[in-house]
C-alpha cells in the first residue's frame, strides 16, 4: 500500500510539473468558468422562474457546472500517454499499475479545488452570500468535489475507450448536453413539461438542487419539492446560529 501511494504521488508531480510548463492552460481553465458566470449574470440577464436574487440561484448552478467541464484536458492527456507507449514503459517498471491514472486524476482534482475556489471568491465579490453554517458550506464543497471525481472517471474510462486525442473531442461535446440540460441557469417549471423532466433527472441538475438547498439560496428544492440528496442534507445539515441581542438575524456566514 505504501509503495503504491508513493508512486501515485511521483504521478501526481509529473502531472504538477506540467503546469509550470504549460501556465496559459491552467490560466484558461482558471478564467473560463468566471467568463461564464459573468457572461450569464450580466449579459444574458435573470434567470427564468427564479425568485430572489438570481445571484444566489446562478452561482451555485455555475460551480456544479464547472465541476462537468474541463475534462478534456484529463482524456487528451491520457490518451496521449497511450499512444506515446509511455504508460507501456511505465508498466515495465516495478511500479504499481494504476498509479499513472490516479497520479492523474489526483493532479486534476487539485486543478478542480484551485478552480473551486477561484470561482467561489469571485461569486462572493459579486454580492453571493451563504447562509448556511460552517458544516453545510464544507459539505457542499465536497459534494461538489466528489461529483467532480465521479465525473474525473467517467472522463478516463471515456478516454481508455476512444483511444486517440482526435475522438477525445468528439466525446468531449457529450459534455455540454449534460451540463446545459440543467438548472443551473433556470428553474425546471419555467420549462415545457418534459423539457423540465428531462431537466430534473439530469444528475448535474441533483447536484446544483442539494448545493443550493446546502449553501441555503433559493432553488434548493426540486419540483416534487423532496429535498434533493436528502441523505446528504440530514447528514450535513444547515445549522443556523442562535440570534444573539443586536444580531441582525439571517447574517450570511461569509459575509
Amino acid at each position: 500500500m505504501t509503495y503504491a501511494l508513493t508512486d501515485s504521488w511521483t504521478m501526481t508531480r509529473r502531472e504538477l510539473a506540467r503546469w509550470a510548463r504549460q501556465p496559459v492552460a491552467m490560466v484558461v481553465n482558471l478564467v473560463f468558468p468566471v467568463m461564464l458566470l459573468l457572461m450569464f449574470g450580466y449579459l444574458v440577464g435573470g434567470g427564468r422562474g427564479v425568485t430572489g436574487e438570481y445571484v444566489d440561484y446562478l452561482v451555485p448552478g455555475m460551480l456544479a457546472l464547472t465541476m462537468a467541464f474541463g475534462l478534456e484536458g484529463t482524456m487528451i492527456a491520457v490518451t496521449q500517454d497511450l499512444n506515446k507507449g509511455v504508460v507501456d514503459r511505465f508498466r515495465s517498471l516495478p511500479m504499481a499499475n494504476g498509479a499513472v491514472l490516479v497520479g492523474r486524476s489526483a493532479a486534476d482534482m487539485l486543478q478542480s479545488a484551485l478552480g473551486l475556489t477561484v470561482l467561489i471568491v469571485v461569486g462572493h465579490a459579486l454580492g453571493w452570500r451563504t447562509h448556511g453554517g460552517p458544516a453545510a458550506f464544507l459539505g457542499a464543497v465536497g459534494l461538489l468535489l466528489l461529483f467532480r471525481f465521479a465525473m474525473l472517471w467517467i472522463g478516463i474510462f471515456l478516454a481508455l475507450v476512444a483511444g486517440k486525442p482526435e475522438l477525445v473531442q468528439a466525446v468531449q461535446i457529450l459534455v455540454w448536453p449534460v451540463g446545459f440540460l440543467s438548472n443551473a441557469f433556470a428553474t425546471p417549471d419555467s420549462m415545457p413539461g418534459w423539457l423540465g423532466t428531462v431537466v430534473q433527472w439530469n444528475p448535474m441538475s441533483q447536484t446544483a438542487t442539494a448545493v443550493r438547498d446546502l449553501f441555503g439560496g433559493p432553488g434548493g428544492r426540486p419540483v416534487g419539492g423532496r429535498p434533493a440528496l436528502g441523505g446528504v442534507r440530514k447528514r450535513v445539515g444547515r445549522r443556523r446560529r442562535p440570534v444573539s441581542p443586536g444580531r441582525p438575524a439571517g447574517r450570511p456566514w461569509l459575509g
